[in-house]
């Protein structure tokens, strides 16, 4: 930044020197597409409108109580090959079509990853996976892997990390996700009251459920904040609230999917006068990273549904063609179809646990049917 002053005697032009406060520590600024510009090049069709319309709608449905439906967000804990995503998705649509009338299932498409420390942050902040941070191409990668799977007629989800991609990317997205390390950022909690879709905030990583009963409290509020428009201009929002804001359990020192812990959550839930409803993460705590235990999360999650829990409305699932991860190393190349981040379970374990999770939605039903 600098400031020029003119000196009306002599009409010598100085400039005030900033550079030993401002700006010290960037390296380099490089131009970012505006959101306009990659919609115009990247439209959706009036056919995937469709699909996420309907989409929110059946899903806000289930948690608003009015679907007898569980919401399933199954997919690989990160996307880093487009291919083995598109070959993941077809092999959930196949699933999810059948399993319909029970399961309402979105695929996990999460392109940000937040990190303890360092590491590769996702598909759109690096997609190349070498350092080179070509963000503008990431952003362009992810969109279009949004549409390809969108076209399929299955809906996506995803983490919302970073304050702006929701502005290239959210008119896609049907359910979306804030995280445990971001559940508290006011910043977030406001983004999330101007979503147009669902979405769900994880309990603190030590496990408490209040921070994210009153995130949701805070979503479901009006807010006024500072963002960026489609055109690219800074602007302040206004926003009227997300009614289709939920928790998610995901563990913390313990794991908290079962039917005590779902009750604790519930009884916060209900202290804070918001709607009594779970969705349980099979992974991260709740499976001790260990990710074949979410199978066994899945299956205690399935009995409370078959013997008639209402107030679990979802469950999300790390799940990728192949089980297990490894590791991203220069010059060495990856084993399609397997995570680069947290492990997931493989296809022929994802397919038995939500055949499972559907019969228990059937069991539930008959048993409330009975006279």
């Amino acid at each position: 930044m600098s400031r020029s002053d003119t000196d009306p005697m002599t009409t010598t032009t100085t400039t005030h020197d900033t550079t030993r406060i401002d700006d010290l520590r960037i390296a380099a600024v490089r131009a970012l597409v505006s959101p306009a510009v990659l919609l115009e090049e990247m439209p959706a069709s009036e056919a995937i409108e469709d699909l996420v319309e309907h989409s929110r709608q059946a899903i806000g449905d289930v948690l608003q109580g009015r679907a007898d439906r569980l919401v399933a967000v199954v997919g690989p804990c990160s996307i880093h090959d487009h291919d083995a995503a598109i070959a993941y998705a077809r092999r959930l649509k196949a699933l999810a079509d059948e399993l319909a009338p029970e399961l309402l299932v979105v695929m996990r498409v999460y392109f940000e990853k937040p990190r303890t420390t360092v590491g590769w942050k996702g598909y759109i902040n690096d997609p190349r996976l070498d350092g080179s941070f070509r963000i503008n191409e990431g952003l362009r990668r992810a969109r279009e892997l949004l549409l390809e799977v969108s076209a399929m007629g299955l809906p996506a989800g995803t983490e919302f990390l970073d304050l702006l991609s929701p502005q290239y990317l959210s008119d896609l997205i049907a359910w979306g996700a804030i995280g445990a390390r971001t559940t508290e950022s006011q910043s977030h909690r406001q983004l999330a009251s101007g979503l147009s879709c669902p979405v769900g905030f994880k309990n603190g990583t030590d496990g408490g459920v209040q921070v994210a009963a009153d995130a949701v409290l805070a979503a479901q509020a009006p807010h006024s904040f500072m963002g960026m428009t489609k055109m690219g201009v800074a602007a302040i929002f206004e926003t009227r609230g997300n009614a289709d804001a939920h928790i998610i359990l995901r563990g913390g020192k313990t794991p908290n999917y079962d039917a005590a812990h779902v009750e604790a959550a519930c009884t916060v839930l209900r202290k804070a006068g918001l709607r009594e409803q779970v969705m349980v993460d099979c992974s991260h705590a709740n499976s001790a990273k260990q990710h074949r235990r979410q199978v066994d999360v899945a299956r205690d999650i399935a009995s409370q549904i078959a013997g008639g829990e209402r107030r679990i409305t979802g469950v999300m699932v790390e799940s990728h063609l192949h089980e297990g991860r490894q590791d991203l190393v220069p010059g060495q190349p990856l084993t399609a179809g397997v995570s680069i981040t947290d492990a997931c379970i493989g296809w022929h374990d994802t397919e038995p646990l939500l055949r499972g999770l559907a019969q228990a939605v059937r069991e539930r039903r008959a048993a409330g049917a009975r006279p």
